[in-house]
């Protein structure tokens, strides 16, 4: 059970995708308007939900995931925290979202995404980390359907991939306009960088870096800001 903060609780099912620093800092990334609807892009157990929930209180969550398990854990998790009217999570393939939600009904979308196109499957977390069943194409169609004019989407991801990142969020009128650099410590490489595009968009992309620890190892500042350490 993971301790979540102002006394949320995440409970991740066996195989389950585990709660890491890539929804941690997504969920420090996102900036919601008041009265939020959003729209969790392969949920998992309701992590990023349960996040949001427990940063912004007026906010609405409701996660789309294929895995089972996984869908019924964040049930579970819905529960527990008694948040039945702010969270919801429904099992479906993204590829189906136009079948489920009706086009532009959502302030902002998110999603921490598989990363990789190819190489060996996960044993434990087959569908996690390997885009088989959740392309970048899938991905920013169904974030472009599900986003009024002007609404966010924010991502997750992995360095190497940011030109096509921003490509196919051109491809459907989702402009780049936030980047933040995220290096484990101050001295190494980027390691994850967070993106905010915005349906509808002009052209203009700001950005910004961070680092979890110092050059000597010590937590930084954003740490403690991302961790709510006091």
């Amino acid at each position: 059970m993971e301790q979540l903060h102002n006394g949320f609780t995440l409970e991740i099912c066996e195989g389950g995708f585990p709660l890491s620093t890539d929804s941690i800092a997504l969920s420090g990334f996102v900036k919601l308007p008041k009265n939020a609807a959003v729209l969790d892009l392969g949920s998992g157990c309701g992590s990023l939900g349960l996040l949001l929930c427990a940063s912004y209180q007026d906010c609405s969550v409701t996660g789309i995931e294929l895995d089972e398990a996984a869908h019924q854990t964040a049930l579970k998790n819905i529960c527990a925290n008694a948040i039945e009217s702010r969270l919801n999570s429904i099992c479906a393939d993204l590829n189906d979202l136009h079948t489920l939600v009706k086009p532009g009904s959502f302030h902002c979308c998110v999603s921490n995404p598989p990363y990789f196109t190819s190489g060996p499957q996960s044993k434990s977390l087959p569908t996690a980390r390997r885009e088989d069943t959740c392309s970048t194409d899938a991905l920013f169609a169904a974030a472009a359907w599900a986003l009024k004019y002007g609404g966010d989407f924010f991502l997750v991801h992995r360095p190497e991939r940011l030109g096509e990142l921003c490509a196919q969020g051109s491809k459907y009128k989702l402009e780049a306009k936030r980047l933040c650099l995220l290096r484990h410590r101050t001295d190494g490489p980027v390691s994850l960088i967070l993106l905010q595009f915005r349906k509808g968009g002009n052209p203009g992309l700001s950005w910004e870096e961070e680092s979890l620890f110092d050059a000597q190892g010590a937590p930084t500042p954003y740490y403690r800001k991302l961790y709510h350490f006091k």
